[in-house]
């Protein structure tokens, strides 16, 4: 049952704040290269990205919680962070009128990049509210069925990316698409380690992550190439005409093989969670050294 004295730092405590860099990066990012594309900057344009962007990203994270919960997947073996519902802080019932609540500011959120961009901003974003509930809810919840880090890498990177350069700037480029997969692959680092490290709660429930389905080696072997694969694949920016974009966020490569390496000569524990908040400072890092790879001709 909810204890009022404790409704708002449990809520918040179920938003998973830590989490939340990885719906503002893709953000920013496509914020960057158009800002580079266009030289132009447009407040109110950027303050509803984030803001809608960050409301769904909350929304799905409540849903979360609230489904895992129902589902057994979260119990008091979790090796994870707590959550609220599975520990009787909050009901399920109080975390989905709160993820829809979320969904609604959502909406609210977005009117200006509807009014500016139409019909294409009204389809992302009804995909992305159906989908933040059928990540895990639904007749065909997506994590439940392995299908996790294909949504983060199209969510977190392709769309988030893409969709924030065409707001800005009406089009979408070869420029923005290499980045938004570049992100998207970074993202899905965060939830494969998370997954690797709920491998054996998850399949106890079902939860058919790709961890659960193929093992946790195959899982290493995932976040190895994933840590990876970002950094070679922004060698393309060379043949773009950006060679310091391909250049310097080379340097944020060791870190991300690193957090890889941790992962490989670990058992799943409660270290993955530090290597959780590693991945984030990892994508966090090629962020920065991205834009400055971008300033430099």
């Amino acid at each position: 049952m909810d204890d009022e004295s404790l409704f708002f730092p449990a809520l918040l405590a179920a938003s998973r704040p830590k989490t939340l860099m990885a719906a503002v990066l893709p953000v920013s990012l496509g914020t960057v290269l158009a800002y580079a594309s266009t030289e132009s900057f447009n407040y109110i344009l950027f303050g509803s990205i984030i803001l809608s962007t960050l409301c769904i990203q909350i929304a799905t994270n409540l849903f979360n919680d609230a489904l895992d919960s129902k589902k057994g997947a979260d119990t008091d073996q979790r090796i994870g962070p707590k959550r609220m519902a599975s520990s009787g802080l909050l009901s399920p019932q109080s975390l989905i009128i709160a993820g829809l609540t979320f969904c609604f500011m959502a909406i609210t959120f977005s009117l200006p990049l509807i009014v500016a961009r139409g019909i294409p901003i009204i389809i992302i974003g009804m995909i992305s509210l159906l989908l933040a509930y059928g990540y895990t809810g639904g007749p065909w919840p997506l994590a439940y069925k392995g299908l996790g880090e294909i949504f983060v890498f199209l969510f977190f990177g392709l769309i988030a990316v893409n969709g924030t350069f065409y707001v800005f700037t009406g089009v979408i480029s070869p420029e923005s698409v290499l980045l938004g997969s570049q992100s998207g692959l970074l993202c899905a680092i965060i939830i494969s380690i998370n997954n690797a490290r709920d491998i054996v709660e998850d399949r106890k429930c079902r939860k058919l992550t790709l961890a659960a389905r193929h093992g946790i080696t195959f899982a290493r072997m995932k976040i190895l190439i994933l840590s990876i694969l970002p950094y070679l694949l922004g060698l393309l920016w060379i043949p773009l005409g950006h060679k310091f974009m391909a250049l310097i966020p080379l340097m944020g490569m060791p870190l991300s093989a690193r957090i890889a390496f941790l992962v490989v000569k670990n058992e799943p524990s409660t270290s993955y969670n530090k290597f959780l908040g590693l991945s984030v400072i990892a994508y966090l890092n090629f962020s920065i050294l991205l834009y400055f790879g971008l300033q430099l001709k």
